[in-house]
């Protein structure tokens, strides 16, 4: 049995992705901090397909040791695809930002899925039809004032999976890196960011996308050999390959 690994899977385009995989008759590895979300997950997947497989792992990948103790945990899994998803957002200027909520979001969105991305590299590079797929944003790739910790964070994921990507192309490496950058997305990520108790995205936002269209974009790159999926300024997703340059040592 072969699982897809999908952490942030309790709500927005996690949870969406993870149905999306079930569609295909995935066996899932689901992760987030909240169980009782995970189990209607589960509930949602078996209505679907009760013979799929889906494992419900509690973890705070604000805390490093987590990320790492999670990994050890799937040791007796055989993985197929690992989906890094989680993330944290912070929408303030620099001088106006929580830097506690910043720390955690750095902890998130840069060094947990670093470490997570380096333990699946060394034990999966050289098995046949595995990938990595990391989770950025249109804002790995376009600085937005007011948003910039974040966009900054996100910067990152997206070098470093073009990175590894090509990295792993070089080596003749059998393991695919992807990364998925969508932009404005229906999820409860603007309002978290924010700290707002709610957030209307048809009443603020002149476009945007669903959880469920972003899902479905993941799974278009999923299908691909390119490395990038990015949502553009005109809100169309565009499939390519990596869009930093790259200088090969």
């Amino acid at each position: 049995m072969k699982y897809t690994v999908i952490t942030g899977a309790s709500s927005g385009i996690g949870y969406e992705a993870a149905l999306a995989f079930a569609a295909r008759g995935k066996h899932l590895i689901v992760v987030a901090r909240r169980v009782d979300k995970l189990e209607e997950l589960k509930a949602a997947v078996h209505q679907m397909n009760p013979e799929l497989d889906v494992v419900i792992q509690i973890a705070d990948l604000s805390d490093t040791d987590q990320a790492y103790s999670l990994y050890n945990k799937l040791e007796g899994y055989e993985i197929e695809t690992w989906i890094n998803n989680a993330g944290l957002g912070e929408s303030a200027s620099i001088a106006d930002q929580n830097l506690k909520k910043v720390e955690t979001m750095l902890r998130v969105n840069i060094e947990s899925l670093t470490i997570l991305s380096t333990l699946f590299v060394r034990d999966y590079a050289e098995k046949e039809g595995t990938q990595l797929l990391n989770v950025s944003s249109a804002l790995g790739y376009a600085i937005a004032v007011g948003t910039i910790t974040y966009s900054a964070s996100k910067y990152y994921v997206s070098a470093f999976t073009e990175g590894l990507a090509k990295e792993l192309e070089i080596k003749g490496s059998k393991l695919k890196a992807k990364v998925l950058a969508p932009a404005m997305t229906e999820t409860e990520f603007a309002k978290n960011a924010a700290d707002l108790d709610h957030f209307n995205y048809q009443e603020n936002l002149p476009a945007y996308h669903t959880a469920k269209q972003v899902a479905g974009f993941m799974m278009d790159l999923y299908d691909r050999d390119e490395v990038v999926g990015i949502v553009d300024q005109h809100y169309d997703f565009k499939i390519s390959n990596q869009l930093y340059p790259i200088i090969e040592g």
